[in-house]
């Protein structure tokens, strides 16, 4: 089993940046695709973005492209999602996400096997 704790949520002005960590327990994750789930107030989860275990195959929400990165820690057994030039819709619950084995279907939730309970992030306008 793996747990995954996320930290660095708060409260953040529009045009501001946040960075959020995720930290991963029970077993190292090194071989694990990781990724960002989030879910804003009256809508669907939606999937933010991924990385693969080694550090490629990154994948992008189209509308957080140029402004959030995704690195990890190996080392650390940890993913982050750094976001610059935040807006009010970015505001959510955002979920760390990580699995062993992956389809192309990665915006799917189901294909996630773990999650973290989720940290909020609020962008004030």
């Amino acid at each position: 089993q793996v747990q995954l704790v996320e930290f660095g949520g708060g409260l953040v002005q529009a045009g501001g940046s946040l960075s959020l960590s995720c930290a991963a327990s029970g077993r190292t994750v090194s071989s694990y695709h990781m990724g960002w789930f989030r879910q804003a107030p009256g809508k669907e989860r939606e999937f933010v973005a991924k990385i693969g275990g080694t550090g490629g195959s990154k994948v992008y929400r189209e509308s957080v492209k140029g402004r959030f990165t995704i690195p990890r820690d190996n080392a650390k057994n940890t993913v982050y999602l750094q976001m610059n030039s935040l807006t009010p819709e970015d505001t959510a619950v955002y979920y760390c996400v990580a699995t062993y084995y992956l389809t192309n279907y990665y915006y799917a939730q189901h294909n996630w096997s773990y999650w973290g309970q989720g940290t909020q992030v609020t962008v004030s306008s």
